[in-house]
């Protein structure tokens, strides 16, 4: 069968993993609030409704993408560029290239950092094959002046957040909500999560605490994670109405179907680990 991502891929054991999708997931939520062009995301109202299941669903659709056989891996993109088309059609404007380039770095940004962080370091083959998955599903959605490379990936990488991130009135919008949808105990873990996985300048922008501080506990998780006790910790990161969604998270095959049969197939799916 021709797959989009080859099945010995590191992009696929990066996505096939419920503790480094949930890492990639709290980094993104942070540096979301922070692009400039976050005002599309609250366009339809969707986001900052209900900011969690908005994420979820990107997570969804990326994991479409990298588990699927090439045809549905390319239907699955060219639906999210149908629906981003019917977004800027309703708005009358179009999204800015660099807007997409933009969710293209966070994705190969959070997949590296957070694989580094739960597992080991990356080789520089892997960076590259992370780097060239994510711009063929750029190059599908025609974005233009993708990298070719992990070098010019993270020129790139740095010149877009130096350039295209700031905190506004979005940003303290967006945090307000994480907190309101999570409590106060589940949004100070994210912010620990976050610290430890964002970039510099995010992080300063945000004034999340220093990765230091939760960096011991992400060692002793890491050696204890296939316990009870870790898989507990790591299902009440969310509030129990994505239980089954993170549960879906360690079921990789599972998202090869559309997001719908994907939920009702994980309820009734014992959650896998290793």
């Amino acid at each position: 069968m021709d797959y989009f991502v080859a099945p010995n891929s590191i992009v696929r054991r990066i996505w096939g993993t419920a503790d480094t999708v949930l890492f990639i997931f709290a980094g993104a939520a942070a540096e979301f609030a922070l692009n400039k062009a976050v005002d599309w995301l609250y366009f339809t109202g969707r986001l900052p409704a209900d900011p969690l299941a908005r994420l979820f669903s990107t997570v969804e659709y990326a994991r479409r993408i990298v588990f699927a056989d090439r045809a549905g891996a390319e239907r699955a993109i060219d639906s999210i560029a149908a629906i981003h088309a019917a977004v800027e059609a309703r708005r009358g404007q179009a999204i800015p290239a660099w807007a997409y380039r933009d969710v293209l770095f966070m994705l190969i940004g959070y997949s590296m950092r957070a694989f580094e962080v739960l597992e080991r370091p990356l080789t520089e083959a892997e960076r590259e094959e992370i780097v060239a998955v994510f711009c063929r599903v750029g190059r599908r959605m025609g974005v233009p002046d993708l990298p070719t490379s992990y070098a010019e990936w993270r020129a790139a990488r740095e010149l877009h957040l130096a350039r295209d991130t700031a905190a506004s009135n979005y940003t303290a919008d967006l945090y307000f909500q994480y907190r309101r949808h999570l409590g106060g105990p589940r949004y100070r873990l994210l912010r620990l999560v976050q610290g430890l996985v964002v970039p510099a300048r995010v992080r300063q922008l945000l004034q999340l605490p220093v990765g230091v501080f939760i960096s011991p506990a992400v060692v002793f998780y890491r050696l204890t994670r296939r316990w009870r006790v870790s898989q507990s910790a790591k299902n009440a990161m969310l509030p129990t109405e994505y239980l089954y969604r993170i549960q879906a998270l360690d079921a990789a095959p599972v998202m090869l179907a559309e997001p719908a049969v994907a939920m009702q197939q994980a309820r009734r799916c014992p959650m896998r680990h290793g």
